[in-house]
């Protein structure tokens, strides 16, 4: 006998949607008898833009490296910034494509 599933509510937020799956099970809504392959071509990362000040020796010096390395230097930004919180928090992963083309 089958069961009924639940129709998946529209969200407003990707906050909302969190929360909702937080506390709800996904078997109540999607049939996981016959699974069938989606594609997902227009997923984007979220990011979040922020404004830093840098003294602008420290910012030149960062685009030297990053020219030498022929990468964005806000690229070369994100990837020194992950190894030190990496580091920081004593852990050895570091994600990003980048970081393991890019030896500093």
């Amino acid at each position: 006998m089958k069961k009924a599933l639940k129709d998946i509510p529209r969200f407003k937020s990707e906050d909302e949607e969190r929360e909702f799956w937080a506390s709800h099970s996904p078997l109540d809504y999607f049939n996981t008898g016959s699974p069938k392959k989606e594609l997902f071509t227009n997923l984007k990362p979220s990011y979040k833009s922020i404004s830093i000040r840098l003294p602008e020796g420290l910012l030149a010096e960062l685009k030297i490296l990053a020219h030498k390395k022929d990468v964005p230097y806000q690229s070369l930004a994100k990837i020194f910034l992950a190894r030190q919180i990496t580091m920081e928090r004593g852990t050895s992963k570091i994600s990003g494509k980048k970081e393991k083309l890019i030896k500093c």
